[in-house]
């Protein structure tokens, strides 16, 4: 073979494995946001069990328009979602504030590990008519 040839199939290997680490990224990064998408809808679900909570009558296990019945552990969480749910495929979620009258802090912790090693963590300020998700990593 010639040296113009060696030099040829050089390029085309270095060519296919470049290919090949972008695509691999891409695939890790689109993990990423998949999983982090999928957080958020489990918080949206959370936050709306938890407003439904506050609205619920005493008498039907609700809070009365009070979220303080939603203690920061898995008898607070029990009362908005299953078991199951609070370690799905997405992540890991928890009461993370006990509530007050007018305020639940959730926690969301994804299952997809980030490049610098931590996991994705999403807070979640529910009150009675809204609730707003912040990213913490």
């Amino acid at each position: 073979m010639g040296q113009q040839q060696l030099l040829l199939i050089i390029l085309g290997v270095m060519i296919v494995g470049v290919a090949v680490t972008v695509a691999i990224t891409l695939f890790n990064d689109h993990l990423i946001e998949a999983d982090r998408d999928d957080i958020q809808n489990d918080l949206a679900l959370m936050a709306t069990r938890a407003q439904e909570y506050y609205f619920r009558p005493l008498p039907m296990a609700g809070g009365g328009h009070s979220f303080l019945g939603l203690t920061a552990d898995a008898a607070g969480m029990v009362k908005i979602v299953s078991n199951e749910f609070v370690n799905n495929e997405h992540g890991t979620f928890t009461i993370q504030t006990a509530g007050t009258s007018s305020l639940v802090i959730l926690q969301a912790v994804g299952r997809v590990q980030l490049p610098d090693g931590t996991f994705p963590t999403y807070y979640c300020r529910v009150r009675d008519r809204k609730y707003l998700t912040q990213l913490i990593n």
